[in-house]
C-alpha cells in the first residue's frame, strides 16, 4: 500500500527516521541548560535588587559582586566564554575592587548608614522600571527569531568577539575608554580633597614649621 507524500514524511518523522527533520527549539520543552540560565537569572536579579535596597554599603559592594558574578555564569551557559572571563576580571576583580576602596578613601561607615537613602526613591523606582521594561523589549524585539546553539561550538570566543568589537563597534568602545578614564581622574580628585578641618590642621603645621625655621 503506497502513502501519499505529506503521510509517508509524517511517519518518518514520528518514528526518527534518519532523513527526518529536526524539530525547532520550543518553550515548552526547556532543556537544563536553559533552567539553569532561568534559575541563575533569578539569583542575579535577586542580589541586584538587595544591592540597591540595603543601607550597608560594604554589603552593597558584596551582592554586588555575588550579581556581576550571576551575569558571568549567564555568559557561561550562552556559551560567551571569553566574554564571561572579562567580566569577572574586569568587574568583579577591578570594579568592586575600586567601589571598596572609594569606601575607604572618603571613609564611609561600614555599619548601617540611615542617612544613605533620599525622598527620590520611588522616581528612582519608575525611572529604573522603565529602563528596565525597555531595555526587555528591545533585546526581545531584536532577537526574537535567533536561536543560539548551546551544542554546538563557542559564539563568545576571542576571535569572534575581537572581529565584531573592531569591525563594528570600534567608536564605542573608544568612547567608554574616554569615559572610564574621565571616572579614574575624577575618583583621584575626590579623594585627594581635604576637608575644612583638615586644611585648617595642615596649615597650622605649616605654620608652627615656619615658627621652628626661624
Amino acid at each position: 500500500m503506497m502513502y501519499p507524500a505529506h503521510l509517508a514524511a509524517a511517519a518518518a518523522t514520528a518514528v526518527g527516521a534518519p532523513g527526518a527533520p529536526a524539530p525547532g527549539p520550543g518553550f515548552l520543552s526547556p532543556t537544563g541548560v536553559e533552567i539553569a540560565f532561568l534559575l541563575v537569572g533569578l539569583a542575579t536579579l535577586g542580589a541586584a535588587v538587595i544591592t540597591v535596597t540595603t543601607k550597608q554599603l560594604v554589603h552593597a559592594a558584596l551582592w554586588l559582586v555575588v550579581a556581576l558574578g550571576g551575569i558571568a555564569i549567564e555568559y557561561l551557559l550562552l556559551t560567551a566564554e571569553f566574554i564571561a572571563w572579562v567580566q569577572v576580571l574586569i568587574y568583579l576583580g577591578s570594579v568592586v575592587v575600586l567601589l571598596l576602596f572609594g569606601l575607604m578613601l572618603t571613609k564611609a561607615p561600614i555599619g548601617r548608614s540611615p542617612d544613605a537613602d533620599s525622598g527620590n526613591r520611588w522616581v528612582a523606582l519608575g525611572v529604573a522600571a522603565a529602563a528596565g521594561t525597555s531595555l526587555v523589549w528591545v533585546v526581545a524585539d531584536a532577537f526574537r527569531t535567533t536561536w543560539i546553539d548551546l551544542d554546538g561550538p563557542a559564539q563568545g570566543s576571542t576571535k569572534v568577539s575581537g572581529e565584531i568589537l573592531f569591525q563594528h563597534w570600534v567608536l564605542p568602545f573608544e568612547a567608554l575608554s574616554v569615559l572610564l578614564l574621565a571616572a579614574l581622574i575624577g575618583a583621584i580628585v575626590l579623594s585627594r580633597r581635604n576637608t575644612p578641618a583638615e586644611e585648617a590642621a595642615d596649615a597650622a603645621a605649616r605654620a608652627g614649621r615656619q615658627e621652628g625655621q626661624r
